[in-house]
């Protein structure tokens, strides 16, 4: 199993001072965790789009473009693109000049978004919010295939025999589909022999089982080889060395980010119950000791036989020393221990 980190490079007040970190400071905070990542052996580092106040990257590949030079193995993806509102030709190229930049280690995970701030951005219609991105990812898929295109669709014009460059380090860039739960999205990828990622951020895990038991017999039907498909889970979570030390820390960020949009979307906001509740040993939140931690891993993986897991660090800004040592622990305890087991 390959684990690894997803963020959103979140920029939240801190929930005790109300303080808030420049753009900069953010980012450079941002470099430090990606660099200790790949020093500490983790083997994907991914980074989500969004046109926001409280998240601070709106081009993925060109933070991934900075972090390449930084890095020397560990993996750098989106998380997610957000395809529908983007154009496939320069997502393909950004992440090809990634490529270049990594010698071969750029992936795209590509989304419909779960917010909605690009479609009116960039003069799209929620309305086409399904069509935009079923289109716009065979365009994409085309690129990575060929260097010439002939392609024709309803919401970008024709491209009749043209080059896209460059072309990547890679023979092909690995292209992910990420999915909320919803059925149609996992056949999508499943029919297409893609690799897809799975977020669970609430509820119980046990609900998302039927999601890639159907993803892997859609699979097996449309003829790809089921033992190779890969599939990802990614979770919210955090690691301190005590659980209670890490509950105590993640809870402020955390809470005030998710009642934030919980508030936006209509939720009740979130309290210590609910999240106590969410870091029991079966709910969803990752949140605790390293032990801890390596048991849900390997829980999940009991009910979804994932390839990847990716850790989503953090939701609400953290301080940033608290953030270095969750990785830390993720990449010299908890990876180890989640493979060695694995391996028996």
């Amino acid at each position: 199993m390959e684990i690894g980190i997803t963020s959103f490079v979140e920029n939240t007040p801190d929930p005790t001072t109300g303080k808030l970190l420049s753009p900069q400071e953010r980012m450079r905070n941002l470099m430090e965790e990606i660099e200790l990542a790949d020093q500490v052996g983790l083997d994907v580092f991914s980074i989500g789009e969004h046109h926001r106040p409280d998240f601070i990257v709106s081009s993925p590949a060109v933070v991934l473009a900075a972090a390449a030079v930084k890095t020397k193995q560990i993996k750098l993806s989106s998380g997610v693109t957000v395809l529908s509102s983007d154009d496939p030709v320069r997502v393909f190229q950004d992440f090809a000049h990634v490529d270049l930049l990594s010698n071969g280690r750029a992936e795209i995970m590509a989304g419909r978004g779960s917010f909605i701030e690009s479609f009116p951005l960039f003069g799209y219609d929620l309305q086409d919010y399904n069509t935009l991105f079923a289109e716009k990812l065979e365009l994409l898929l085309k690129i990575n295939e060929s260097e010439k295109v002939n392609w024709s669709g309803k919401h970008r014009a024709s491209i009749n025999d043209l080059g896209v460059y460059p072309r990547p380090a890679q023979q092909e860039l690995p292209i992910w589909v990420a999915v909320g739960g919803t059925p149609e999205s996992v056949v999508r990828a499943a029919s297409k022999g893609l690799p897809m990622a799975l977020a669970i951020i609430g509820g119980m895990p046990e609900r998302f089982v039927p999601f890639t038991n159907l993803y892997k017999e859609v699979s097996q039907k449309a003829g790809h080889d089921a033992d190779k498909m890969q599939l990802a889970i990614n979770s919210h979570g955090f690691i301190a060395d005590d659980s209670q030390k890490a509950a105590d820390q993640y809870y402020g960020s955390y809470a005030y980010l998710m009642s934030k949009i919980g508030q936006e979307r209509g939720w009740s906001g979130m309290n210590r119950e609910q999240y106590e509740q969410m870091r029991a040993p079966e709910g969803s939140l990752l949140v605790g000791s390293p032990q801890q931690v390596i048991d849900k891993i390997l829980w999940q993986y009991e009910l979804f036989g994932n390839t990847r897991f990716l850790l989503h660090i953090s939701v609400g800004t953290l301080p940033h020393a608290q953030v270095l040592r969750a990785i830390e622990l993720l990449g010299t305890v908890v990876a180890p221990a989640v493979k060695k087991a694995l391996q028996k």
